[in-house]
């Protein structure tokens, strides 16, 4: 019989990479913007920056993600085939390694043993594969997937502070361009915590924390240094 529910696992890998990557592009080109803007630059090159720093993000998450998430797709590789193999070099002792998992979790062994046995019967790698390695299809590694969906939700996020300091000038660019971000963000971290089943207000507070922080560093930093030069 399939099965039929939908659980939140299921949209664990594509939902990680674009919360990363819309929150990131909001703080990190809002903090870039703000941080050039408050080094008393010109409109041109505040904007540039934020542009820059758009295109730059967007490719930096993708690379990012596609290399971690090809290496743990690799190390998994890796340990199916070792799995493979050692099936092949000794099934009976693979038989009993599966029967004590099973003993673990607290089924009596004479039903483990059967258990382990008809598993097996059908399909022993994907038994090991699951219940001593921990892996399944739900939880697979996806490079591609990851890294487009960061770019993309990257380069959205991003052009939203950007989007605001295109038309904002003068001293009200750093308070419009902070604002935004901080809305977006609450927005952002509301969404996740929905999407994800994860409490509203705890994911709120601290993506909306961690990002105002970043945004004041960077304004800090660029007052600094642009009265310095």
């Amino acid at each position: 019989m399939a099965h039929a529910e939908t659980h939140r696992t299921q949209r664990v890998g594509w939902l990680r990479a674009a919360v990363l990557g819309a929150n990131d592009g909001v703080v990190s080109t809002a903090s870039l913007i703000i941080g050039v803007a408050a080094s008393d630059a010109a409109h041109t090159p505040v904007v540039t920056s934020g542009l820059a720093g758009l295109v730059a993000g967007a490719m930096s998450m993708a690379a990012g993600e596609y290399v971690s998430v090809s290496s743990q797709a690799d190390t998994e590789r890796a340990d199916i085939s070792r799995e493979r193999q050692e099936l092949h070099d000794d099934p009976l002792r693979e038989l009993d390694e599966l029967t004590a998992i099973y003993v673990g979790r607290g089924l009596e062994e004479q039903l483990a043993r059967q258990v382990a046995e008809q598993l097996t019967s059908r399909d022993a790698l994907a038994a090991h594969a699951r219940d001593e390695l921990g892996l399944t299809d739900t939880m697979s590694p996806r490079p591609v997937q990851a890294a487009v969906t960061s770019a993309i939700t990257f380069a959205a996020g991003a052009a939203v502070p950007l989007g605001m300091a295109v038309p904002t000038r003068d001293g009200w660019l750093i308070v419009a361009v902070a604002l935004t971000a901080l809305l977006v963000l609450t927005a952002l971290g509301a969404l996740g915590a929905v999407a994800g089943g994860a409490p509203i207000t705890r994911a709120v507070t601290r993506v909306v924390l961690w990002g105002a922080l970043a945004m004041l560093f960077t304004a800090g930093v660029g007052a600094t240094f642009g009265a310095i030069v």
